[in-house]
């Protein structure tokens, strides 16, 4: 079960890149380095505002599920009780997803593929600097267990689950 719940969240993901790029790249500028997303801008394919905006509907979108869909589904779906079934599920959900992100969207999507190229930033490429990719590793590695203890600890000492 909690593979398959690992699997609904990256299509989740899935799905808000997929409409945010329907039009293009540019849709979800606010994923690429500040570098990008002001020659963007310079280039007058969007504004500041625009990417504001999208900044604001993906971090909902993105980071809502997270606190809601997935401990329902292991709270409640699942029936976990106690922290640690909970922060273990959840971390496994969490896992699979960012794994998917790591691997899928940013490795093989954006790297590999022409989808995610906005053109007349060619040079500012690649889009996922070293950098990046190790601070997005760690947040996969790291910042989404944190994420499962913090969650499973408030529902087991606050909802009494």
């Amino acid at each position: 079960m909690i593979i398959l719940e690992g699997m609904v969240m990256c299509f989740w993901l899935l799905l808000i890149c997929v409409i945010g790029i329907a039009n293009g790249p540019v849709g979800l500028v606010i994923f690429y380095e500040q570098d990008v997303q002001d020659r963007v801008v310079e280039l007058g394919l969007t504004t500041k505002e625009k990417i504001r905006k999208t900044m604001v509907i993906s971090t909902a979108t993105l980071f809502l599920p997270l606190l809601t869909a997935v401990p329902y589904m292991v709270y409640g779906l699942n029936e976990a009780r106690g922290f640690r079934e909970g922060f273990l599920q959840m971390a496994s959900i969490l896992l699979i997803m960012g794994l998917f992100d790591r691997l899928f969207i940013d490795w093989y999507w954006v790297e590999h593929t022409r989808t995610w190229i906005i053109p007349g930033t060619e040079d500012l490429m690649p889009y996922i600097p070293l950098k990046t990719k190790i601070g997005k590793w760690t947040g996969t590695l790291v910042g989404f267990p944190l994420l499962a203890a913090i969650l499973a600890g408030f529902i087991h000492l606050v909802i009494k689950l």
